[in-house]
């Protein structure tokens, strides 16, 4: 095992589509962990996103920038490469259920497989924010439910922009 670097850095990958409350949670607590956050948005063409990668790095900068040691990128392709690239040492995953669980063990685990100097640590998430996943948030507000509290005022706004564009 390899000595602990003298600056930590985290990666937090995500879809972000939108930024919830659930994932600002995370983003807090890790800057606090690590030297460095650094939240990763995934650029994935199979998925059908709601915001261009631009609007979530939008979105995203807008809530984070109170942390001094968070940035804000963009990847694509395999998450350890990114990592490697960045010299993130960790990456930081949140848990809500068992299901994420799961999901995430396998997905440690072969990115402990292709690239073992990178640690997954996963937090759980605050029991407040425990129920709330993007997906959920979409449809919630696009049948004209109440998310105050879930997602940061900014982003409720732009979803109302776009909602009421649809």
């Amino acid at each position: 095992m390899s000595a602990k670097p003298p600056n930590v850095i985290a990666l937090y990958p995500g879809s972000f589509d939108p930024i919830t409350n659930g994932h600002l949670d995370l983003i807090q607590r890790g800057s606090r962990l690590f030297d460095k956050l650094i939240v990763s948005i995934l650029r994935n063409d199979n998925k059908e996103p709601l915001f261009s990668v631009e609007e979530r790095t939008e979105m995203l900068r807008e809530v984070v920038h109170v942390y001094p040691n968070v940035e804000v990128d963009s990847f694509d392709g395999l998450l350890v490469d990114h990592a490697t690239a960045q010299s993130a040492t960790v990456l930081l995953r949140g848990i809500r259920a068992i299901s994420d669980y799961e999901y995430e063990l396998q997905m440690a685990l072969m990115n402990r497989r292709l690239q073992p100097d990178i640690e997954t640590i996963f937090m759980m998430a605050n029991e407040a924010y425990s129920f709330i996943s993007s997906r959920l948030i979409k449809q919630v507000f696009g049948l004209g439910g109440n998310i105050t509290g879930l997602v940061p005022p900014s982003v409720e706004a732009r979803l109302q922009r776009r909602f009421s564009k649809i």
